[in-house]
């Protein structure tokens, strides 16, 4: 369906096409560990931009490949000093964080915010901000949007009246490997060949591809200095989300899906209900399901004036769906929804005092010796999660996912970035890696609905005669007499589920061993490949 052509947008009249000005600039980029902003990164460079990264935990940057090549400072855009520190010498800001799901505060988080982030950009004379916000509907009164909308849109507003020319893009469904409304529609469409759904399905909206909302952001950074405004952005195609999923279907090879419309699934419900179907938890999916309640349709196509289509347009449905499938199938997810941190998830590192903030540290300790390399070992410690589980007990696991998901968590089926690699800040399943050394140690941060804190960590040592040594512990900080009761009820299952898996980890490097013969199990190339989720 063609975009139709309509007047000025609401932030201002159309100015005279004019072409970018190819003058590098100094980038600054928040959300960095987040799905856009981790693929806005290299875009940046590869433009011949300087980038400067602003993170809560610089560490999550440090594997990601593109590291060496940006400069990366520790801020939050709530802290006024932190933000402004890390404006100095900032040619564009890039403000790409979103408080989703945080709760019932997250407006006045999102609003002081922005307010921060445009007074200090102002203060230290940044030449240029860009916001990715949300398509609204027209003709919608604001108060009639849901919450996250409604605050989407007072940024951008925010933003544009910080004194600092400002782009704001705003986009509605954004397909691409990893995105959450990508694995909401690819879930949905995957697992229920018969679909009772919300009526929000007949819905029309205006996707785009990834890609496009990428090539917009890097253009927005050499935009004249007078422009000034809020751009609608979208794809050439206009459809409803049942048209999406028949798309996806179509493409994927699937049988015709039989989609039925109902009126009694509220956006409370209907998040509960993607929630329990798709990897993508009640919190995230209810603003997702929020957006679709409204048609969200461009208004004009403005940006084109300053950033020109692409040969052969922008990306319709079919190719950036087709596009996404292969990144999956090619293991080349660059970043996923659940890259940035999981709202209300914890965020504290491992403690090294046994007696942490004068509180109780519960151990499980497992060690065991393993007639194969270290080096055959990791491959197996490396793999864990995912489609190739954890070792021991899937029905333990899949219960426990379960339990998580209906308390409000990630649950287990976030699975893993890539089948084969790990580097800090991925999310694993209802983990999160907090450590990767290889070939030695992982650690991982558990995101599940828990009465305190927990870890999982994994370390590989050579034993000195040519075999190694696993060692594995899980750690709890319990929060509250919850806690400890939660440790001691769980306790007895630990054998179990832990041993097993301790057992089980050794078992698989010692067959993998055999399988590649002793003295060939660490040569370059050689790979467990029985032990790799697929």
């Amino acid at each position: 369906m063609a975009v139709p052509q309509r007047p000025p947008g609401p932030y201002g009249a159309p100015e005279p096409r004019r072409e970018p000005s190819p003058e590098p600039r100094r980038c600054l980029v928040t959300g960095a560990t987040g799905y856009i902003g981790g693929r806005l990164v290299p875009e940046l460079l590869a433009a011949g931009h300087q980038v400067r990264c602003v993170a809560r935990s610089p560490g999550k940057l440090r594997d990601q490949p593109w590291a060496g090549r940006v400069e990366t400072v520790r801020g939050d855009v709530t802290d006024e000093e932190s933000v402004g520190a890390a404006m100095e010498g900032v040619d564009v800001a890039y403000y790409l964080v979103h408080a989703l799901g945080t709760g019932s505060g997250f407006e006045e988080t999102d609003r002081r915010a922005a307010r921060i982030f445009g007074e200090r950009a102002r203060a230290a004379g940044v030449r240029r901000i860009v916001y990715l916000g949300g398509l609204t509907p027209e003709g919608v009164p604001e108060r009639a949007l849901s919450p996250h909308l409604r605050s989407r849109a007072e940024v951008g507003r925010v933003l544009l009246d910080s004194g600092v020319p400002t782009a704001v893009l705003r986009a509605g469904v954004i397909i691409g490997s990893g995105s959450a409304s990508f694995e909401m529609l690819r879930y949905l469409t995957e697992r229920l060949p018969v679909m009772v759904t919300p009526r929000w399905v007949r819905t029309r909206t205006q996707p785009i591809a990834v890609r496009d909302v990428l090539r917009l952001l890097v253009g927005c950074a050499t935009l004249p200095d007078e422009v000034h405004r809020a751009f609608d952005i979208g794809g050439p195609d206009v459809l409803t989300y049942r048209a999406m999923m028949r798309r996806y279907a179509r493409v994927t090879g699937l049988r015709r899906r039989l989609i039925v419309p109902v009126p009694v699934l509220t956006p409370g419900l209907s998040s509960l209900w993607v929630g329990l179907v798709t990897p993508v938890p009640g919190a995230i999916a209810r603003p997702l399901v929020e957006s679709l309640r409204h048609e969200v349709v461009c208004a004009e196509r403005d940006i084109t004036r300053y950033v020109p289509d692409p040969p052969g347009g922008p990306l319709g449905v079919d190719r950036a769906l087709e596009l996404a499938l292969r990144r999956i199938r090619d293991a080349e997810v660059a970043t996923r929804w659940s890259s940035a941190a999981t709202p209300g998830a914890p965020s504290d590192p491992l403690p090294t005092d046994p007696d942490w903030a004068g509180g109780s540290l519960y151990q499980d300790r497992r060690e065991r010796a393993v007639d194969a390399s270290p080096g055959a070992v990791w491959r197996v410690v490396e793999g864990i999660g995912g489609e190739n589980g954890w070792y021991s007990m899937p029905l333990a696991w899949a219960l426990r996912g379960w339990i998580d998901t209906l308390a409000g968590g990630v649950g287990l089926r976030r699975g893993r970035r890539d089948a084969a690699r790990l580097r800090v800040g991925d999310s694993l399943d209802f983990w999160r890696v907090e450590e990767v050394l290889p070939p030695r140690l992982l650690r991982l941060r558990a995101e599940m609905r828990l009465p305190g804190l927990a870890w999982l960590e994994m370390v590989v040592a050579p034993d000195g005669r040519g075999g190694a040594v696993y060692r594995q512990r899980a750690l709890f900080h319990p929060r509250g007499l919850a806690g400890h009761l939660y440790w001691w009820s769980v306790a007895p299952c630990h054998a179990l589920v832990f041993g097993g898996m301790a057992r089980n980890i050794a078992a698989r490097a010692e067959r993998g061993a055999a399988g590649t013969g002793r003295g060939g199990k660490d040569a370059a190339g050689t790979r467990a490949s029985a032990f790799r989720a697929r």
